[in-house]
């Protein structure tokens, strides 16, 4: 079982980390556009509270979109373990494990570049070196893997705590220059004067952070690591998935008071946004768990299953091309016969196009591995 992307299916597998692997993207690749094109069609509070939720907050605050990266992340932790007790099964060294990791966040980091990075213009000028989920995920997954090789839970738990922590203190004792302490607005902030500093021109020109986020995005990963071991351990399926529900309600708590005092702001992942994202993440988790491997019910969520297990790969495709577009081919000349349903319908035919060229690369038992 790779850490990145899953292996083929194996008797043993825990289904439902592919498929809440799959349901995070289905919003990513598709499913986002579909469900906002309903307030078009019923332009009621119900569809306009959907269509808001899947909008990113412009700064402070949380809404269902601002789940969907760390989520991502989140997964990636989950399987660690897995993976790397697999490789140590089979004589392998930490020292060739770390090896590898650091390859695959070499990988992940060129093709951040090519989804947001635009490395595919061969335009220096407009190149941004650090602007992309995969590279968060690269960043998070090296440091959660040092932590995974170095410590045991306990430790790792530690190093979660520690880097939160640590961030925290920086972003509040040490100002910008020009700005005071604490400050945590766009502009002012200490994490995004780093970005400038260090990218300089290579920066993308947004209020996200990178460099200095890193170290919450290993806590994030780390978070999914933790829940990981859980999973791994010997207790039965029931208790497995009350404990990471009961864990992700505390941890949203926690992130809710928190942000009393270091507000949750996904631009600059700030430790109350790792704590409030990290227990929903714990709580579906535990939900999908029961659902999908304990009790056993799995047709519902085959669709999602689909996606999870080439979630890189369909990731890179729908950033490249414009699917939707595509989709429009088939459903453009319905238009004047669809009304408010036309942007639905588009939506509808893009997603359609992903999904089976997905269903036909599982069907091939064809899954795309870094």
């Amino acid at each position: 079982m790779s850490d990145i992307e899953p292996s083929p299916v194996t008797p043993n597998r825990i289904e439902s980390i592919d498929v809440l692997r799959g349901f995070d993207m289905f919003w990513i690749i598709g499913g986002g556009a579909i469900f906002a094109s309903l307030d078009k069609v019923y332009n009621n509070t119900i569809t306009g509270t959907i269509k808001e939720q899947l909008n990113h907050v412009p700064w402070r605050g949380f809404q269902f979109e601002d789940l969907i990266m760390p989520l991502f992340m989140f997964i990636v932790g989950v399987v660690m373990p897995y993976s790397f007790d697999k490789r140590l099964g089979r004589g392998h060294s930490k020292n060739r494990i770390l090896a590898h990791v650091l390859f695959r966040a070499v990988v992940l980091f060129i093709l951040g570049m090519v989804a947001q990075g635009r490395l595919l213009e061969l335009d220096l000028s407009r190149l941004h070196i650090y602007c992309n989920t995969l590279q968060a995920i690269a960043a998070g997954y090296v440091i959660a893997a040092v932590a995974l090789l170095a410590f045991r839970p306990a430790g790792q738990v530690v190093v979660c705590v520690v880097l939160m922590l640590v961030y925290w203190g920086l972003m509040a004792l040490v100002p910008a220059p020009g700005h005071a302490a604490g400050d945590l607005t766009q502009d002012g902030n200490l994490a995004i004067y780093i970005d400038r500093l260090i990218l300089g021109r290579f920066q993308d020109q947004t209020h996200y952070t990178w460099i200095l986020s890193s170290m919450t995005f290993g806590s994030t990963v780390l978070m999914g690591v933790l829940a990981g071991r859980w999973l791994q351990s010997g207790r039965g399926g029931f208790v497995k998935a009350a404990g990471l529900v009961a864990a992700g309600a505390i941890c949203v708590c926690v992130g809710m008071a928190w942000d009393w005092i270091f507000p949750i702001i996904k631009h600059l992942w700030t430790s109350s946004f790792v704590m409030l994202s990290g227990g929903i993440c714990l709580v579906l988790l535990g939900l999908f768990y029961l659902v999908v491997d304990v009790w056993g019910l799995r047709r519902w969520a085959f669709g999602f299953k689909v996606i999870g297990m080439n979630a890189i790969f369909v990731y890179m495709i729908t950033h490249l091309w414009n699917f939707q577009n595509m989709g429009g081919v088939f459903v453009k000349g319905l238009d004047k016969w669809l009304g408010p349903w036309d942007n639905f319908a588009h939506a509808a035919a893009g997603f359609a196009i992903v999904w089976l060229i997905l269903l036909y690369m599982y069907r091939k038992k064809t899954f795309v591995k870094i």
